[in-house]
């Protein structure tokens, strides 16, 4: 809730603008200083009054807007002139004070509007939420990432940026044709070719952790030996 002396920016220019037109209905200061003595005090008595009740108005007081500031505001100054009135004292800046509040007290509360709500943030494609961001695979016995790889390290690189990737696994295999050693070296350099392109094309060197698995963890079964495509791949993980 505002605090009753905060007046709102919005509050302020509609009340300016609606101010000429209950000034006219309510008469001005000016009017007031030219009325006579038992005239003058009761008219003052009457703002007095309305004032005194609008500040003991729950409805009032718990309100976010400016009535309640300006009723303490007309209750002060009226109270004060009718003060100078006990001495036949007809004092202009307390009457136009007090007049003054007194219409703006009256005036139809203004609604403080909200800010819209920010929009929800964009969903994130399905793509952050798989484990696997992508697999390179390669000619047997090569190290040599193959064209046909660039759109899918392409993909890599913008979707590491969309879904803020922090950490991202790039994992050499073989197949189960070679040596152990052999293979375990192969699957380095594969793994080490691809991150070096996606680097090239704008993945940063620390996201990218390097492993090579050899022919320990291939993705179809085979015997010893055999040459299988499937499993000569670089897999791309997010960790």
């Amino acid at each position: 809730m505002l605090s009753k002396k905060t007046v709102t920016a919005a509050g302020s220019v509609a009340l300016s603008l609606a101010l000429a037109g209950a000034a006219h209905a309510q008469g001005s200061g000016a009017d007031l200083m030219a009325l006579d003595g038992s005239a003058l005090r009761g008219e003052l008595q009457s703002r007095y009054d309305e004032a005194l009740a609008m500040t003991r108005d729950a409805a009032v007081v718990s309100a976010d807007d400016n009535r309640f500031l300006w009723a303490s505001q007309a209750k002060a100054q009226c109270g004060i002139a009718i003060g100078f009135m006990k001495s036949s004292t007809k004092d202009p800046v307390s009457i136009g004070k007090c007049v003054d509040a007194a219409m703006r007290m009256k005036m139809a509360p203004v609604p403080i509007v909200a800010p819209p709500p920010p929009p929800p943030p964009a969903a994130l494609p399905e793509a952050c939420s798989q484990p696997i961001a992508g697999i390179v695979f390669f000619e047997w016995d090569s190290s040599v990432v193959p064209d046909s790889a660039g759109q899918t390290l392409d993909s890599v690189v913008n979707y590491a940026k969309v879904c803020s990737w922090q950490h991202l696994n790039v994992t050499g295999h073989t197949d189960r044709s070679g040596s152990d050693a052999y293979n375990n070296a192969l699957s380095v350099r594969r793994a080490q070719a691809v991150a070096t392109q996606l680097e090239a094309k704008g993945m940063p060197a620390g996201v990218l952790q390097v492993v090579g698995r050899g022919e320990t963890e291939p993705k179809v079964p085979t015997p010893d030996g055999e040459r299988n495509p499937t499993n000569r791949r670089v897999e791309l993980t997010v960790q």
